[in-house]
């Protein structure tokens, strides 16, 4: 890129970013969460209005904060760009440090204007391309033991262990290793068990769930575009939960049509698959609101023909009226651009009775909307196997008052063997674990 074209390129992402405010939300994500959310009219824009606040991590001593009723600690801190968390049987936690490899092409201004501004936040941090171990210690509080467990990883995310082999999905093909309990490092290196959509990876990555009786893997692939921009032949098995056969290695579509599915989880009482997906952007600070829904075998959830149901997405230029007309409407909408990252259904943990039971989303926050949106971790209560009401904020306070310094942003969520929640936080490079307060 000639500097003339570079000086070009950086005066619009001043006025990318100057116009950040230029279209305000007029809903808040609230007003567009449950079973049936406004949806106001699309809008086209030569450029998104974007705001982003800047990157600054935390002070010593400052932390999120809690709803009441609630207490919040510290158990690591100087992680490189932790996104997932998963825990062992024998206790221990396993950290994913990861971000996108860097192999998407840019090919337009827009795309470039987009990834500066969101990179000044924080999110586009060095990821470790590795697996830390976490072990609480004997004494009470403070950090735990922090153990490097895995190097040499290509942006991991999911993890799951299957008896004695841990997957992990990289963002090109899960891999497998051998674990034994009490393990705090794996030196050999990973064997691997499936391949995965890793070409252009605008979306990279992989979230991954084993079936209760250990047979199955689903793995969860974002799309390549934000509604199929880069050409529909890079979207091969895309935008789709892939079911994998642990036995043969093969796998299949489970579902499509979503987004970008970032987590999954069993849902205790009915023992359905669910997921949160990040929806489209570029057509409204109130569209499209991202979400959470069951996943049925065989579904199709309208990326990128239609949102919510029927709704055309018109940017789309060859449309496919036969998916739109059987497109599934999704169950709960959590806000428009909120990004929902971690998703974890507990029917009993250590936090306060209203608590017990749904789902615990972290959203790693906005980039296209002002006022901010997301960046909090939110309980959804669940009856008889659905969701229902609105989401609480169970932690907050990860950006400053006037929406311009950002400290960290929520992304995996697990439970500890104590049941206490515990929260990713790839901008603060900290974990945090919540469990009500007995004061």
């Amino acid at each position: 890129m000639s500097n003339g074209v570079a000086r070009g390129v950086w005066a619009l992402v001043v006025v990318a970013a100057l116009s950040g405010c230029d279209e305000k939300a007029s809903l808040q994500p609230a007003q567009q969460s449950g079973t049936a959310p406004p949806l106001p009219k699309a809008h086209d824009f030569l450029l998104p209005p974007m705001q982003v606040p800047m990157g600054v991590g935390w002070a010593q001593g400052q932390s999120p904060k809690v709803a009441p009723g609630l207490k919040i600690e510290k158990i690591a801190s100087g992680l490189m760009h932790p996104r997932q968390l998963y825990v062992l049987p024998n206790g221990d936690v396993l950290v994913a440090e990861s971000n996108g490899p860097g192999t998407e092409p840019v090919t337009t201004p827009k795309q470039l204007i987009a990834n500066k501004v969101k990179n000044r936040s924080g999110k586009g941090g060095k990821g470790g391309n590795r697996i830390t171990l976490l072990r609480k210690k004997d004494a009470a509080g403070g950090e735990w033991e922090k153990h490097v467990f895995i190097e040499h990883l290509h942006s991991p995310f999911g993890m799951q262990l299957i008896g004695e082999t841990l997957y992990v999905a990289n963002t090109d093909a899960i891999v497998k290793f051998s674990y034994h309990s009490g393990d705090t490092e794996i030196t050999a290196p990973g064997i691997e068990f499936a391949d995965l959509p890793g070409t252009v990876n605008h979306h990279w990555t992989k979230a991954l769930l084993a079936s209760p009786d250990g047979s199955k893997l689903y793995v969860g692939v974002g799309s390549n575009s934000n509604v199929g921009e880069n050409g529909l032949e890079v979207e091969y098995r895309r935008a789709v939960v892939l079911e994998v056969d642990v036995a043969t290695h093969g796998s299949r579509i489970y579902a499509s049509g979503i987004r970008n599915p970032t987590g999954l989880q069993w849902e205790p009482q009915t023992g359905k698959l669910w997921a949160i997906a990040n929806e489209r952007d570029e057509i409204g600070a109130d569209l499209v609101p991202d979400y959470l829904t069951a996943v049925q075998e065989g579904g199709f959830y309208g990326w990128p023909y239609s949102y919510f149901g029927q709704i055309v997405d018109r940017r789309v230029e060859a449309q496919r009226p036969d998916l739109v007309a059987r497109a599934i409407v999704p169950d709960y909408a959590i806000g428009s651009h909120v990004a929902p990252l971690g998703l974890w259904f507990s029917e009993k943990n250590a936090l306060p009775e209203k608590y017990q039971g749904g789902a615990f989303i972290s959203e790693h926050g906005s980039w296209d909307r002002s006022p901010l949106s997301g960046y909090e971790v939110v309980h959804v209560a669940f009856q008889q196997g659905k969701p229902v009401g609105k989401p609480e904020t169970v932690v907050s306070g990860f950006y400053s008052a006037d929406e311009k310094k950002l400290f960290g942003a929520p992304v995996g969520l697990t439970q500890d063997q104590d049941g206490a929640l515990l929260i990713a936080d790839d901008v603060g490079n900290t974990v945090w674990r919540v469990t009500a307060d007995s004061h």
